[in-house]
């Protein structure tokens, strides 16, 4: 039995819950070692390593929504496979690529540099 949140507050983001309760399912459900990743970072980019043998470049979905990326086969796939990594900041999709290579698919994900929306006020 799950229990569910009822009060909706400033503090309470529907979005954050479904992602905790995603990990959680995701990690309950699914073996661990099958499960390989590497995440590595520098100054403009992430890039992450993970393996998904069996799956084509075709039967594979990427998904890039703010700072969560989410990796999926597609229904008519031999093998299924759903995994979805929250990274600390936006990703910046256009300067974003994918390769797939002997079943290890690598995300080299840029970060996209956080804007200051900061005005400057005159004092009279």
């Amino acid at each position: 039995m799950f229990f569910t949140p009822a009060v909706r507050t400033r503090a309470y983001s529907p979005r954050a819950f479904d992602r905790s309760f995603e990990r959680f399912v995701n990690d309950a459900f699914v073996a661990a070692p099958a499960r390989s990743l590497k995440l590595e970072q520098d100054d403009k980019s992430w890039t992450l390593s993970l393996d998904v043998p069996g799956l084509s470049r075709e039967e594979l979905s990427i998904g890039i929504e703010g700072a969560v990326v989410r990796i999926e086969s597609k229904a008519e796939a031999k093998r299924q496979y759903k995994a979805s990594y929250e990274l600390p900041l936006e990703i910046d999709a256009a300067a974003s690529e994918a390769k797939l290579e002997n079943g290890v698919l690598t995300l080299k994900l840029g970060k996209k540099v956080p804007v200051s929306n900061v005005a400057q006020l005159a004092i009279n």
